[in-house]
């Protein structure tokens, strides 16, 4: 039954679908195990998972069988943020858990991953390959003289070399970080750099869009620059030799060595992702091996409903907190899928033919990649046997209302579509997938279990039914355990504590519906985030303003009402300078070479100056705000801006496109 206030779902799990989801099993069993409510399905569930946040996440460890070395002391010793104590004196290791279903003889010949290339052919690796891959590589890196709390980096695709140097280097109590390798240089050093890596895994190139891309000069200067390196390891992708000093990885994974899991505390460091360095250096954000393994098991066992007869595919890159998500899909014994190369290569429909050959029950995407495919008037159900697709996940930007009726209409009408929401700060989904509740057209189903998620106004009071920033009042187990050289966490405390003291607050504008339901509207904040990935701004100003030509510059994304992204580049010409198209095209191959092709502007726009603050950081928010259609005195106050005469300019772009 619906009314005004509860809307015509698009879809809804029928009962037989309820009752096989594993968190209807969960809560059945907490219900008699520890206290949880029986009834009232999941929103009864999650305010019992906040309301009695420490016996819920005792309930998640149990449910999932976490090995801990040493038992714990205390679920919650301190819940304050930043610093909350999860499972103090607790030790265990990420990876045995990883690795735990080839243990199981009748599972060591089943895939654990499934690797596929731009032949869009799948390759499998069972269960028991990668266990002894893993072990030879574990044992090698110690030979190497890597303890734990060493850094170990990757500069790969989403190749299976990658998930086992991951897997490895935390197996030995390692900390892993990596790149992508379509990052220029100079962006994968502003990163490694900050936490100096004594191992580098490397390809010698990449595929993608059916051609090949050499990158050993970038390895030559990342070598060159990373002084604190004592090994390089080669994994000849293209085929070519090692480099001098370079390891072979064929001669690290040959051996046959049954890993060994160094037992760590729960907090200890599990890796080093990166934010986009909108003001300066990416952050460097560390998450802990324990915060991680209970919020990946929560996430991909209980609101991804992935189990062992799964197969999980998510388009994605080394280079973004998915990647580190999907390799933990082995949590769960779920095969994992792992593709490189372009999105739609050969063809836009390429990621539904890899749902198709890999058999994914659950594949995720980008609301781009989503967007894309309508536009070019793919049709995956026709073109494609997507029988085994349970669910459609989205994320890196809202799905449109108009991209839910596409994945409904073209893939099934029986499709569980979660669009989800997180950030590479808690490695995980603050809102998104419930395999129980109904799906309503450009929302997310609901806040997640144990995630405290509130939207607060200005004056931090809790509002429903309106817009208001994206706040968690509770402490999460994956949210950092610190940033990378903060040694007295104030660039911690200022990323998110700043506006409400002890309250997370994200950086994104939400409406939480009085059905429980969640609706992103954007970055409240300067983030780029295009096809997905977030990037920083302040990238794009090193490179550009490099050009003698260039005087000052301004990078904007605006997240369009029909599912689009714009992402346009200001720029304050040097006297005597002329935006011609040699110069257009000089700004826009220097973004592609130094950075990626993703941070290559879709307009460059000449501007009289670039607005700053009072202190001289310059306007972004404001001037984004202002191209959202904002009106000048809401969009900022005039009494914080060096010249606010220059806003005008943005105030009329922002009329002269919404009338075209």
């Amino acid at each position: 039954m619906t009314s005004a206030t509860q809307p015509e779902p698009l879809w809804a799990p029928g009962p037989d679908r309820i009752a096989a989801a594993r968190i209807t099993a969960f809560q059945s069993w907490a219900a008699t195990r520890f206290g949880a409510p029986a009834d009232g399905g999941y929103p009864a569930l999650h305010r019992w998972s906040v309301d009695e946040l420490d016996i819920f996440w005792q309930a998640v460890a149990e449910w999932f069988d976490v090995r801990f070395t040493t038992p714990y002391e205390s679920v919650l010793a301190d819940r304050s943020m930043p610093g909350a104590q999860w499972f103090t004196g607790a030790t265990l290791n990420y990876a045995e858990h990883a690795l735990r279903a080839a243990e199981d003889p009748a599972r060591a010949d089943d895939p654990a991953l499934l690797y596929v290339d731009e032949t869009h052919e799948p390759v499998p690796v069972t269960w028991a390959e990668l266990r002894r891959r893993v072990g030879s590589l574990a044992a090698e890196l110690r030979a190497l003289g890597v303890r734990p709390g060493d850094r170990v980096s990757g500069y790969l695709p989403n190749i299976p070399e990658a998930a086992v140097a991951l897997l490895a280097t935390a197996a030995v109590g390692g900390v892993w970080t990596s790149c992508a390798p379509d990052f220029g240089a100079r962006s994968v050093l502003d990163r490694f750099q900050q936490v100096e890596p004594v191992v580098l895994f490397t390809v010698d190139g990449y595929r993608y869009g059916g051609k090949e891309h050499d990158r050993r000069e970038a390895v030559a200067e990342l070598r060159a620059e990373l002084p604190s390196l004592r090994a390089v390891v080669h994994i000849p992708l293209l085929g070519t030799p090692a480099p001098e000093g370079a390891l072979e990885w064929s001669a690290l994974t040959a051996a046959d060595t049954e890993p060994v899991f160094e037992p760590v505390p729960f907090d200890h460091p599990l890796w080093v992702l990166y934010s986009s360095g909108t003001t300066g250096l990416p952050k460097a954000i560390v998450q802990s091996q324990g915060g991680i393994l209970l919020e990946h098991l929560k996430q991909l066992g209980l609101h991804c409903d992935l189990g062992p007869e799964d197969r999980f595919f998510w388009y994605t890159s080394t280079g973004w907190m998915m990647w580190n998500f999907l390799v933990s899909g082995l949590l769960t014994g779920t095969t994992v899928v792992l593709y490189d190369g372009s999105p739609g290569y050969p063809d836009t429909g390429a990621q539904w033919r890899i749902a198709e050959r890999t058999r994914a029950t659950l594949y995720g995407t980008s609301a781009a990649y989503v967007m894309a495919c309508r536009k070019a008037d793919v049709h995956p159900a026709r073109d494609f046997d997507l029988s085994a697709v349970k669910c459609v996940a989205t994320t890196g930007s809202p799905l449109p209302p108009d991209g839910f009726r596409w994945l409904h209409d073209e893939v099934a009408e029986d499709l569980w579509i979660a669009s989800v929401s997180g950030g590479t700060d808690v490695c995980s989904c603050f809102a998104g997938a419930v395999p129980t509740l109904p799906v309503h057209i450009g929302e997310l189903q609901a806040a997640c279990l144990g995630t405290d998620l509130q939207s607060w106004d200005p004056s931090g009071k809790p509002v429903v039914g309106e817009v208001g920033e994206l706040v968690v009042t509770n402490p999460m187990p994956s949210m950092p355990v610190h940033f990378w050289n903060d040694p007295d966490g104030s660039r911690y405390r200022d990323s998110y504590f700043e506006m409400f003291p002890g309250v997370w607050r994200h950086g994104d504008w939400i409406t939480i519906t009085d059905h429980g339901s969640v609706i992103i509207h954007g970055r409240s904040d300067s983030t780029l985030n295009r096809q997905g990935v977030r990037m920083g701004s302040a990238d794009i100003y090193e490179a550009v303003e490099r050009l003698p030509e260039i005087k000052e510059s301004l990078v904007i994304g605006l997240e369009e009402p029909n599912g689009g992204y714009w992402m346009p580049l200001f720029v304050h010409l040097a006297p005597g300078a002329a935006l011609d198209d040699d110069l257009r095209a000089r700004i826009k191959a220097t973004i592609r070479e130094e950075l990626s092709p993703r941070h290559v502007p879709d307009e460059i726009i000449e501007v009289p100056a670039i607005p700053h603050t009072l202190t001289g950081k310059r306007i972004e928010v404001p001037v984004k705000r202002l191209l959202q259609g904002t009106p000048l005195a809401k969009a900022v106050n005039p009494g914080s801006v060096d010249n606010i005469g220059l806003l005008g300019f943005y105030e009329e772009l922002a009329r002269t496109r919404s009338r075209a």
